[in-house]
């Protein structure tokens, strides 16, 4: 079958290409794509070959969608034609024209998906009242809610989350939410005010602000948990100096394929438990991110800066890649309309 999607070459140039999904078979769904969000961390990490590709170029990213079911196979149940999901997945054989393979990481910048739902990434259904744009950034919160929970932070903890991209601002709702009292560290203002929104406390501006004075500030002898949640190596050793002594240091963020090193002295000096999650926490995760965007419990659509058409993505693409679009909280791509 026929469909558009957003394709990056190893030169790292981007089109709206024309390509083709294999028929689904009995046991896959057809998805039509309303709204697919963008992951400027991993998506760009993939892109520029900072981690795994997952394949040779040429690459469809995106791993997070919104969209109306078209087909069901025959050896699928609990979903119907015409029920609106929410996705992980679209690795199905894309090709483009002239029959050259497209490696989908996971290949969600795509007009149509085939859905194997019987996977961990596979799908499930969108609960009802819940934006679909906001909803198509549902991985990153999903994410943050993880590792809070593998961190287990406790209400009254100072919480410290260094970088307010996607996944920091998803750590700070859910620990608004446990009651904690919550620090967002950022560059950009735009970004901090937007965590003020999901429930942060106190906001430190790392350029025009000196990150250490002010968090002695709220807690003199250092945050109880730190999550770091840049995904940059050179971020880790600053987040670190803001744990307590037997405090918690959490590496939120995706650090690359290559080896990561850090100042060994000061974590061993405060005895630090550190914790590497992984992953959006699968079904469970998901669901509460978007049983709290339905209910309000969690204004995610706070965090898009940026909606484009399907046909303007790669323009997108361009300007971020390009760091030109410094401004960019969430951006979204609309595919098709309901």
């Amino acid at each position: 079958m026929h469909a558009k999607a957003l394709v990056s070459d190893e030169n790292q140039n981007f089109s709206y290409a024309d390509v083709t999904l294999p028929d689904p078979g009995p046991e896959h769904l057809l998805i039509r794509t309303l709204y697919s969000g963008v992951s400027i961390g991993t998506e760009f990490a993939l892109i520029r070959n900072k981690i795994s590709t997952w394949g040779q170029y040429p690459i469809c990213t995106g791993y997070q969608g919104i969209g109306v079911i078209e087909y069901v196979g025959d050896k699928v149940d609990a979903f119907k034609v015409g029920d609106k999901v929410y996705y992980r997945d679209n690795r199905e054989g894309m090709q483009l024209s002239g029959g050259v393979a497209v490696s989908a990481a996971s290949g969600v910048h795509c007009s149509a998906a085939v859905v194997n739902p019987q996977t961990t990434h596979g799908l499930e259904l969108l609960p009802e009242g819940v934006p679909e744009d906001a909803a198509s950034l549902f991985v990153m919160p999903a994410v943050g809610l993880n590792g809070v929970d593998t961190a287990n932070p406790r209400m009254g903890d100072v919480v410290a989350v260094y970088g307010a991209g996607l996944v920091g601002l998803g750590v700070m709702a859910a620990c608004s939410h446990r009651g904690c009292i919550v620090v967002a560290v950022d560059l950009e203002q735009n970004r901090l005010e937007v965590a003020r929104k999901l429930g942060a406390d106190y906001l430190i501006n790392g350029v025009t602000q000196n990150v250490v004075e002010e968090l002695q500030k709220i807690a003199p002898e250092g945050a109880d948990v730190v999550f770091e949640s840049t995904g940059v190596p050179a971020c880790v050793d600053p987040a670190i100096e803001l744990c307590k002594r037997h405090g918690k240091f959490v590496y939120q963020g995706h650090y690359g394929t290559e080896p990561l090193s850090y100042q060994f002295a000061l974590p061993h000096g405060k005895r630090l438990t550190m914790f590497y999650p992984c992953d959006d926490g699968f079904a469970p995760c998901r669901r509460a991110v978007l049983k709290n965007m339905a209910t309000g419990v969690l204004p995610w659509h706070h965090v898009i800066t940026h909606r484009v058409e399907s046909e303007e993505s790669p323009v997108l693409y361009d300007a971020i890649n390009r760091n030109e679009t410094r401004n960019v909280v969430g951006a979204v791509i609309r595919w098709s309309k309901d």
